[in-house]
């Protein structure tokens, strides 16, 4: 199959008055896509990355779209205390925070048998553990109010198997295991929790952790014969982000075009 490409859908208001804190949101992929979507949506949106300059360039670019000030942070949710930092920082730019997007997260390819402590340890503290902190800071916020969202990035790789990925599959099935029981803790204050798991969504910075013939591998499985763009992976975002999943707590939802 040729790919096509597709048409961004715009805005139509989901979440207007609402705010958004995204974390790893500098650069091109879906962190970026979904700060970006949020706004198109009506959104008041924060970011934070640990890239700096990323981050400020980041911010420029949404600025176009908002037409106002994008507040940012640097964090590395690797810091309990950045981590708390920035959720105080959300609180005190946005005045509240109603939805909590955890992108943070660390891939690469490595067969087990070759793996070091490092690299796991590097894979599993960036990605679940980070997710966990951020998770953690956030939920007295939102339990005191009684009401708010938060949306981990997962992956397929929760699911299935992939060589070379032993870590970042480990991790991203923990985050589903974390969403799922934080989600029953929060239900009786009106919070909810919920993951994204994407199949291959493709950006600049993928080849970086990915062989191109890996990249081309996973391409060859989707339906559509192409990877997600980042921006349909963050509709998904955005829907979970709303009123229209207002049921939904303790699912990971997948946006994928893998063959069954």
């Amino acid at each position: 199959m040729n790919p096509t490409a597709p048409r961004p859908v715009e805005g139509h208001e989901l979440l207007l008055g609402k705010t958004v804190l995204v974390t790893a949101a500098a650069g091109t992929g879906i962190g970026f896509s979904t700060a970006k979507r949020c706004l198109e949506e009506g959104a008041r949106v924060m970011i934070s990355d640990i890239h700096e300059r990323r981050l400020a360039e980041a911010v420029a670019a949404l600025e176009e779209v908002a037409g106002s000030k994008v507040p940012s942070r640097l964090c590395n949710v690797r810091s309990d205390a950045e981590v708390r930092a920035l959720v105080a920082a959300g609180i005190e730019e946005l005045g509240q925070i109603d939805v909590l997007f955890n992108n943070a997260g660390l891939g690469g390819t490595t067969p087990v048998v070759e793996m070091t402590d490092e690299q796991w340890d590097s894979v599993l503290d960036i990605t679940l553990t980070g997710t966990f902190r951020m998770t953690r800071a956030v939920l007295p916020h939102m339990i005191e109010r009684q009401s708010g969202v938060i949306i981990n990035n997962a992956s397929v790789l929760g699911w299935r198997a992939q060589v070379g990925q032993g870590h970042y599959a480990a991790a991203k099935a923990g985050v589903m295991a974390l969403t799922r029981c934080a989600a029953l803790e929060v239900a009786e204050h009106g919070v909810r929790i919920n993951a994204v798991s994407p199949s291959l969504a493709t950006h600049a910075f993928l080849s970086r952790v990915m062989p191109q013939e890996t990249l081309d591998e996973l391409t060859g499985r989707e339906a559509y014969g192409r990877g997600a763009e980042p921006w349909e992976v963050a509709n998904v975002v955005v829907f979970l982000a709303s009123d229209y999943s207002a049921y939904m707590t303790g699912e990971a939802v997948s946006v994928s075009s893998q063959r069954a």
